[in-house]
């Protein structure tokens, strides 16, 4: 990720002119470019955003599942994912329906409700 994240920040320095030693942070946001951490988890939140609208792939609508609890609960409301439960630490949190559920679920409320 490190050397990804340099070629991007070699990129915005050639098209912004800027030197070397200069913040690159206000022309990477000048170029709307999200740093090299984000992104993976930026098109995953996009993929899961048109699951829950129907819009995306049917087979990746079914891996996702809305929170619903046995009983009321005031969380009930804040359109949630449920996180399964997994086996291994290491390999169980990369799973798709565990990695979506968990960054959907640290959104905003007022992003989730758009």
């Amino acid at each position: 990720m490190l050397r990804l994240q340099r070629v991007q920040n070699t990129t915005a320095r050639l098209i912004c002119r800027i030197k070397k030693f200069e913040y690159i942070s206000t022309s990477l946001q000048s170029l709307h470019w999200l740093p090299v951490v984000f992104r993976p988890r930026f098109k995953l939140l996009c993929i899961v955003f048109r699951a829950l609208r129907g819009v995306g792939p049917l087979y990746l609508q079914e891996l996702i599942c809305s929170y619903r609890p046995t009983r009321s609960l005031r969380s009930e409301s804040k359109n949630l994912l449920y996180v399964p439960a997994c086996r291994t630490a290491a390999y169980g949190n990369r799973l798709f329906t565990v990695e979506t559920a968990i960054l959907w679920n640290d959104l905003p409320q007022e992003v989730r409700n758009v």
